[in-house]
């Protein structure tokens, strides 16, 4: 991967890690085990193949979890902390030309604020599925969540720019939607 390339890549991992924890470090991992990328120094362990069979069973563990309604929203209570640390350690694990203050600079800052905010806008759109639908509908947001972040992962790794891109009208779709919602609040305070 080309160096100035880390950071849009790094910036799709990290939001891929909000929708699913363990599916962007799965293929991370991967490709740092196959010699597809360059891992920053001390984060190299990621490529290793005991990383690689955690990150594997960890992530089938997660995505089977995701589609039994009552854990699910019980995991989002643990995914929310959980994802924005997998978005600070994707953002730092691809950005291995950066000096270490600016990596984990940026790393905490974009990639945890990324994750984060799609963890928690994710979340809050599996209880309010699983309010108006009893639970049945939560299938449909995993299948989602999981097609997204294997998208958004797969694009960081193959096409940075393009990945990046992604986020950024996934971010600016949730900021829309934020904005629509407290429009709303304050149309109904009045």
């Amino acid at each position: 991967m080309d160096s100035l390339l880390g950071i849009p890549a790094g910036l799709a991992l990290s939001t891929a890690a909000g929708l699913r924890v363990f599916v962007p470090l799965l293929l991370t991992s991967a490709a740092a085990r196959f010699g597809y990328i360059t891992l920053a120094p001390g984060m190299t362990w990621i490529g290793s193949d005991a990383a690689l069979v955690a990150f594997a069973t960890a992530t089938v563990l997660e995505v089977a979890a995701y589609y039994v309604p009552w854990l699910d929203t019980l995991l989002d209570t643990i995914a929310t902390p959980t994802a924005v640390t997998a978005g600070v350690i994707a953002m730092a694990a691809v950005t291995p030309e950066l000096s270490p203050l600016v990596r984990w600079t940026l790393a905490v800052v974009a990639g945890g604020g990324a994750a984060s905010l799609v963890q928690v806008s994710t979340a809050l759109l599996r209880l309010k599925s699983s309010m108006l639908t009893a639970g049945v509908g939560n299938p449909v947001i995993a299948t989602g969540e999981l097609v997204g972040s294997i998208t958004l992962a797969l694009l960081g790794l193959l096409a940075p720019l393009l990945g990046a891109a992604a986020v950024v009208v996934l971010l600016l779709a949730l900021a829309r939607r934020v904005s629509r919602l407290r429009g709303r609040g304050r149309t109904r305070a009045a």
